[in-house]
């Protein structure tokens, strides 16, 4: 395995740039998933039946909490992947421990979003437009839920085995699945919520 110590770790070997090419076409095949989500969702919308509308179960204090939450939680991950090119491994994990309890709290504040809306009659099968809103949310979360696992895994590699090609590549992937997430939360903040708010 040859290492080029002229590239960032996670690129340092040719395994490790051809595994971020392909994690960059998975993330396609998300963004495909989630495209199909959300243009089922717009194609549902009004579709209320007898039940509640986006305007009647919104609230915009959860929703406001779980943005602030996710979009630290990016910010705290880029802290993290800075601290590992420059070989702080003490912080990096840090960094990555903090990402995850920001993930945990959001999923917290989404549980509890989901619950709330199950107790006022937003059930999965009160309408099209509730299946579809809890569909394109869950599945969000289950991603979210995901990536703190994996995050999990990560941080007790990089504790055993330090900062290796192979643990700074892994680490940077997880980097990017993480700010994936965020860039479809804020597409669900801006074109589910507060355009149903509206």
């Amino acid at each position: 395995m040859k290492i080029d110590n002229s590239l960032p770790l996670e690129y340092s070997t040719e395994e490790n740039r051809l595994k971020i090419l392909g994690f960059w076409i998975f993330l396609g095949a998300e963004i495909m998933l989630f495209a199909t989500l959300f243009a089922s969702y717009f194609t549902l919308v009004d579709r209320t039946g007898s039940g509640p509308t986006g305007a009647e179960i919104f609230e915009i204090t959860p929703v406001l909490i779980e943005t602030i939450v996710l979009l630290t939680s990016s910010f705290t991950i880029g802290l993290g992947i800075h601290a590992m090119r420059i070989g702080n491994k003490k912080a990096m994990l840090s960094f990555f421990a903090v990402t995850l309890l920001f993930g945990a709290g959001f999923l917290g504040v989404e549980i509890y979003e989901f619950a709330h809306y199950v107790h006022i009659g937003a059930g999965l099968q009160t309408s099209a437009f509730t299946t579809i809103l809890l569909t394109t949310l869950g599945t969000h979360g289950a991603h979210v839920t995901f990536g703190l696992f994996w995050g999990l895994s990560i941080i007790l590699q990089v504790k055993k085995s330090g900062l290796t090609p192979e643990t700074s590549n892994k680490s940077f992937i997880f980097s990017l699945y993480w700010h994936f997430l965020d860039v479809v939360w804020i597409f669900i903040f801006s074109f589910i919520y507060l355009k149903g708010m509206i």
